[in-house]
């Protein structure tokens, strides 16, 4: 089967090779140049720009999108749309917000063009794991498709799947990276407790193995907590800092909105929120509470 592709960052481009070595033919463009040359040294053709990436497609065509979500990813399916023709399908295989998959979809069908909205899982390991695939959209498109789902995917039958029209996938793949929070959370805590349980002289990085094995709390998760304390025990150099890429916000006002309590996900949410303060002008303001209505003492800021 024949694809295109726009959006050769890590994981596109790792997708386009593990596609390739599958037998499809494919059809790659990045803003990057660089990016699209190391894709065609691989075996794919490529194109300068998406409309001769659609010239070199035979109809009905389709192209997987994988940019970063929000206003790149409306500007990259705009710009398809504008040249695509009836029967063509757009695959969106980004962190979009299922809403913005949903409207997208309505738009695009107005012209004829199928939409189909892939949550994908993976990471840096999907090119030789496998994807996760949650693909939102009609029967036929996915059916259509299916040859390259089951080619990225970790099985043919195994990691991939419809569930739903237009919009579920990115729905539940946000719900996915709700959980993944809630998970994190849950091991970073323990493996802290452990650590300050100093009397004890646990030794963290030999827990996690025996845990990888046998243990109710075995994952995948922890084969990388594994991974990541043996090669630097103390994590040193890695600051507290953690980032979130949005999907755990979508979830929790999800959640808001439907009325639904996920309390673990929503701590979770916080607590990386909270990393970024090094300061916390709440806490300085409980320590002048505390003075203020017991005369406790204040400790000076450094």
């Amino acid at each position: 089967m024949e694809l295109g592709m726009v959006g050769l960052g890590k994981m596109g481009a790792n997708m386009t090779t593990r596609l390739m070595r599958g037998g499809h033919r494919l059809v790659v463009v990045d803003r990057n140049p660089a990016a699209t040359d190391a894709a065609v040294k691989e075996g794919a053709e490529g194109a300068a720009t998406t409309k001769a990436l659609l010239e070199k497609l035979a109809t009905p065509r389709a192209v997987w999108v994988m940019v970063p979500s929000g206003a790149p990813t409306e500007e990259t399916i705009l710009d398809l749309a504008g040249a695509m023709a009836p029967g063509d399908t757009i695959i969106d295989g980004g962190n979009s917000n299922y809403k913005d998959s949903m409207r997208r979809a309505a738009a695009l069908e107005q012209r004829g063009i199928t939409f189909v909205d892939v949550g994908t899982s993976g990471g840096v390991w999907g090119l030789t794991e496998g994807y996760s695939m949650m693909v939102g959209g009609n029967k036929e498109a996915v059916e259509r498709l299916a040859p390259i789902f089951q080619t990225l995917a970790p099985a043919p039958d195994k990691g991939w799947g419809r569930t739903g029209p237009s919009g579920a996938g990115h729905f539940v793949k946000m719900v996915h990276n709700g959980i993944e929070y809630g998970l994190m959370q849950a091991y970073a805590e323990g493996f802290e407790l452990m650590r300050n349980k100093t009397e004890l002289e646990l030794d963290t990085t030999q827990i996690a193995q025996i845990w990888r094995f046998g243990s109710v709390v075995r994952s995948w998760l922890l084969d990388l907590i594994a991974k990541a304390l043996t090669e630097n025990p103390g994590l040193t150099g890695v600051a507290a800092y953690v980032p979130d890429s949005g999907e755990g916000r979508w979830t929790v006002a999800e959640a808001i909105d439907l009325g639904v309590s996920i309390p673990v996900i929503t701590q979770a949410l916080e607590t990386r929120f909270r990393s970024r303060t090094s300061e916390p002008f709440s806490d300085k303001l409980l320590a002048a509470m505390r003075h203020e209505f017991g005369g406790h003492a204040v400790k000076a800021a450094q």
